[in-house]
């Protein structure tokens, strides 16, 4: 299945039926009367969070949803049907927002939230609604109203408990691999990752959720590589585990560029909790793991672990340690 992140779509909630002129024509009944009936209220088109979704291919194929108009009214006061309500799907951590992109409508961050996005119009009145004892025989019904048409954009945003974040190439797909039934793709060149992934991790019996993005490069917020679209996935996550490689010729000077993109991102992330690990340590000496991890740490002004996602070594600390970071934060920081 292809990943698609973002979508436009044109919703159109439904025409309220037409109100109803009529009059009673029965033979036991002296002087009749109208009774002709109200028009039914236009369908609404309604947006619901649902588990199992990650992404919002469906949408490029479906792009204009369109509800039920409302049935019209009729004699002996029968009200029309009301017209047919469009449900649509969208997994769970989707923003939907205005069609200029920048007004947030709603939010969806836990499954089985629901949002109308376009309300359904009124259906008109029928000729009963204005009998009066000064108009014994009105002949006045009103149409329906019109439904409401116009664009929204939808937006993904993943919901993961710990973000992975590092230079292409820095080993973030091999540890989500390792440590979770996700699939990534692998290979020994940059841009291996072309679109975010999630994994569930098991430490001590509790699920860490992972969220695996392309890597960034000097110069991602201004376009430079995949850019930073993607960073948008990360934004939820209480935590981010910074991954270096520890095989690279400048270890201090990849950690700085990535912190330099994620402050120019902005949305907070330069201010979330972050966890440095110094990756592919199996393949380092013990005299350069320690210069490795000596500048790394100079550097980030924390303390760094020594991890290598292939051969498992410091990982289960590591993911303690996330998983602590994560419970610290809360309940309301982990948002499902």
């Amino acid at each position: 299945m292809k990943f698609l992140d973002e979508a436009k779509i044109f919703v159109k909630s439904g025409d309220g039926g037409n109100g109803c002129v009529g009059f009673r024509r029965e033979a036991n009944v002296e002087f009749g009367g109208p009774d002709g009936g109200d028009g039914g209220r236009g369908g609404d088109v309604v947006a619901v969070s649902v588990e199992g979704l990650n992404t919002l291919i469906d949408f490029r194929y479906r792009q204009h949803i369109k509800a039920g108009r409302g049935g019209h009214g009729s004699g002996r006061d029968r009200t029309g049907a009301g017209g047919k309500t469009v449900t649509i799907k969208v997994p769970v951590g989707t923003q939907i927002l205005a069609e200029d992109k920048d007004v947030l409508l709603a939010d969806l961050t836990r499954p089985g939230q629901r949002v109308v996005l376009a309300s359904g119009g009124d259906g008109g009145f029928g000729n009963t609604h204005y009998k009066s004892s000064t108009n014994r025989a009105p002949r006045r019904a009103d149409p329906g109203r019109k439904g409401v048409e116009f664009g929204l954009w939808l937006r993904l945003k993943l919901i993961a408990d710990a973000g992975l974040v590092g230079l292409p190439n820095a080993g973030k797909s091999t540890l989500l691999a390792a440590v979770t039934r996700a699939r990534p793709k692998i290979a020994d060149y940059p841009f291996t990752t072309l679109h975010p992934g999630l994994g569930v991790a098991w430490v001590d019996d509790t699920e860490l959720v992972l969220a695996d993005i392309p890597g960034l490069i000097e110069g991602a917020h201004e376009g430079a590589g995949l850019g930073v679209r993607f960073l948008g996935h990360v934004e939820r996550c209480p935590v981010l585990l910074h991954l270096v490689d520890g095989t690279g010729g400048d270890v201090p000077g990849a950690y700085r560029t990535v912190r330099r993109e994620l402050e120019a991102y902005g949305s907070g992330l330069a201010a979330k909790p972050e966890i440095v690990a110094l990756n592919k340590c199996d393949a380092l000496d013990a005299d350069s793991m320690a210069a490795a991890r000596a500048a790394l740490a100079e550097a980030s002004g924390a303390a760094v672990r020594c991890i290598s996602g292939v051969a498992g070594t410091g990982v289960p600390g590591l993911l303690r340690e996330l998983m602590s970071v994560v419970r610290e934060s809360g309940p309301e920081a982990r948002v499902r």
